[in-house]
């Protein structure tokens, strides 16, 4: 039986908006290299586990720059759609239809800034019926302050908040799968560098053993 709180990694669809390089200039809520490593994390991890991914950006020949180039290096498969008004990306009938080609309906969604690239497509698709985790810490905010209040705004509207490093678990599931180390390696190389040391531990213990 499928729980109703979790992520259905067969049911859901990642949703990467505007991690643009001008919009990244503006997050002061969390540290940069973080937000990239999260976000390149998320882009791994989904091609790991085949879950379908689209890539949005707003004016990417503007000030807001281009989406970081790891996104579509880490995820080739990913689609990208590029918007030239929209500000809400649920707004752009091609994001929107890239989406419904999948047929899924659980949405994965990280976007910078996270009170609006984040927020409004997710209020818009809960609206739509469609069940939304929003990837705080793969978006980034101008401050903490408008981190909480969209949280808290998401979550009333009906949207699980999660981070970076419980959504990708989620999707993993168990450590009994062929591509376990695959997000073993994604966890030490971009999430929790320090995780690599269990690892160390384990390989020295059975190597004791042997």
């Amino acid at each position: 039986m499928t729980n109703k709180w979790m992520i259905d990694p067969n049911d859901a669809v990642l949703l990467l908006i505007d991690h643009q390089s001008g919009l990244f200039q503006l997050v002061r809520d969390m540290e940069y290299r973080e937000l990239r490593n999260n976000v390149i994390a998320l882009a791994k991890v989904a091609k790991i586990a085949k879950i379908p991914t689209v890539v949005t950006a707003s004016v990417p020949d503007g000030a807001n720059g281009p989406s970081i180039p790891e996104i579509l290096q880490s995820n080739p498969d990913a689609v990208y759609v590029p918007r030239n008004g929209p500000i809400n990306a649920w707004d752009h009938r091609p994001f929107v239809e890239a989406v419904e080609k999948t047929k899924r309906k659980t949405l994965l969604i990280a976007g910078t800034l996270t009170s609006i690239c984040m927020v409004f497509p997710a209020l818009s698709a809960l609206a739509e019926g469609y069940k939304v985790f929003c990837i705080v810490d793969a978006s980034g905010n101008w401050t903490k302050m408008a981190t909480d209040i969209s949280i808290a705004r998401v979550t009333q509207a009906g949207a699980m908040p999660i981070d970076t490093f419980a959504a990708i678990t989620e999707v993993m599931h168990t450590w009994n799968r062929p591509d376990a180390m695959e997000f073993a390696k994604v966890f030490v190389d971009h999430v929790e560098p320090a995780y690599g040391a269990l690892f160390e531990s384990y390989y020295a213990a059975q190597k004791a053993v042997k």
